[in-house]
């Protein structure tokens, strides 16, 4: 969509100094993704000034640029004085997504959980694609920066919206609501991911709830029954509510039966919703891919679209987004990338596939990085962690990040143990040790860097 610089700064509450300008291109935070006819962003980042960047953008296209220092911007450029660059970007994203909204059929999904949430985000959106213009989020574009970037890649051709939604602190999912009220809300698990910036497993499931008490007025929440905390969330909405179960409970409406995981751990399994018998065989690795794979099927059956080219849209997908639950080979080892990111759940669900995946092998390795955001409680989570690895049968363990060394501790004299502060010491010793026919997992929050080791390994 096209709009004038004057419309944009009304619509932001914004100061409009220079020509009344159009913006045809990119909405950007990101100088380097600059195009002609572009509105740049410039945003005051924890690793970056975006004033310092505005003469590239300008020189890549951008014909008009959001600040909150006009002196840094050239004189004869446009631009629009603001209080806040982030915020006013959520501003906009609202303005957009509410012309939309008035001028073309669009339907906003918005999926959150302490896990899946990306994945459970790429399946929906590659069955809905096939039924009509689709908009997703690349990777893991989530927080209030990324969010409002993917609305604004909307416009009048799109049919469905699918936002991914996350949340480090209490409040941020209701902030992510009030700039795009979701037509269906999705909660996948209330995890232990970020505890230390809730404090409590109580404060983090009212948090998660955000999203469900933000609905549009008649919106769907789709809650996954096998979460108490989630199932809950039923009671906070007046709309219609949508159940799944991959445990196969029979109070949901959409529920897995019969599951048997492949020769390559992919799930196949029954789909159970109403009158709807369908058979399902994921291309993704894991058992948990059964639970996002109904969350997505859930979110289509409540848009009406046919049941059978559902399920074969789905069958059809594999992993889209980078390092989650990747399966490749590196001198004749077997490797399961899952390094995107980690909390205690998803390294439950990791571990297992990497038993099962080396249930023949003659050697199971597991390169785990610190999972951060954990408070006070992050010791005991990572020697939970150990624990589920010894009972993977690891037999040679690699830890990362400070935090991670309590890892090894239930594993000492069980398992040859190492450990290192980056994932650059880390890489040369798995290389030196590493055999055929070995089956390594690796998986780490994104900052303590293992997920640097899959992309050493991959190039």
């Amino acid at each position: 969509m096209t709009y004038t610089a004057q419309w944009i700064a009304q619509a932001v509450n914004g100061r409009l100094i220079g020509d009344d300008v159009k913006i045809s291109g990119t909405v950007t935070t990101d100088s380097r993704t600059c195009d002609a006819g572009s509105l740049y962003i410039a945003r005051v980042g924890e690793n970056a000034d975006g004033h310092d960047y505005i003469t590239s953008a300008i020189e890549r296209g951008a014909v008009c640029v959001v600040l909150t220092n006009p002196s840094a911007a050239p004189d004869d450029v446009t631009h629009i004085v603001v209080d806040d660059a982030t915020r006013a970007l959520g501003i906009l994203a609202r303005a957009h997504l509410k012309r939309l909204r008035t001028e073309s059929e669009i339907t906003v999904i918005a999926i959150t959980g302490s896990v899946g949430k990306t994945t459970t985000k790429d399946l929906t959106a590659g069955i809905l694609s096939t039924f009509g213009e689709t908009v997703a989020p690349e990777s893991s574009f989530n927080n209030e920066v990324g969010m409002p970037l993917t609305i604004l890649k909307a416009d009048e051709s799109t049919r469905y919206l699918v936002l991914e939604m996350g949340a480090s602190g209490a409040g941020q999912l209701q902030y992510l609501a009030t700039i795009a009220r979701p037509d269906v809300a999705v909660e996948l698990a209330v995890g232990k991911a970020h505890l230390g910036g809730f404090g409590t497993m109580e404060k983090l499931a009212h948090a998660k709830a955000e999203l469900v008490e933000g609905l549009n007025k008649g919106g769907t929440a789709v809650l996954n029954l096998d979460d108490k905390n989630v199932a809950t969330m039923a009671e906070l909405t007046s709309g219609p509510v949508l159940f799944f179960s991959a445990k196969g409970n029979s109070k949901a409406h959409v529920r897995a039966t019969h599951i048997r995981l492949d020769e390559n751990s992919c799930p196949h399994f029954d789909l159970e919703a109403g009158d709807v018998l369908k058979r399902v065989k994921l291309r993704l690795v894991g058992r948990h891919q059964v639970s996002n794979a109904l969350a997505a099927i859930s979110v289509c059956l409540d848009l009406g679209l046919d049941p059978t080219q559902v399920v074969s849209a789905l069958n059809g997908l594999s992993a889209v987004s980078p390092h989650r639950m990747h399966v490749f080979e590196y001198r004749e080892a077997l490797f399961i990338d899952d390094s995107y990111n980690a909390n205690p759940d998803s390294m439950r669900a990791g571990l297992e596939v990497l038993s099962r995946l080396g249930e023949r092998a003659p050697r199971r390795i597991a390169v785990l990085g610190e999972m951060l955001e954990l408070g006070a409680a992050s010791p005991d989570l990572h020697r939970e962690v150990g624990k589920l690895a010894d009972d993977a049968h690891v037999n040679l363990l690699i830890t990362v990040g400070k935090g991670a060394r309590e890892i090894a501790a239930p594993m000492q004299g069980r398992a040859e143990c190492h450990h290192f502060d980056n994932a650059e010491e880390a890489t040369e010793l798995l290389k030196s040790v590493l055999q055929p026919d070995d089956v390594v997992f690796l998986k780490g929050s994104q900052n303590s860097g293992v997920w640097r080791i899959a992309d050493d390994l991959v190039q």
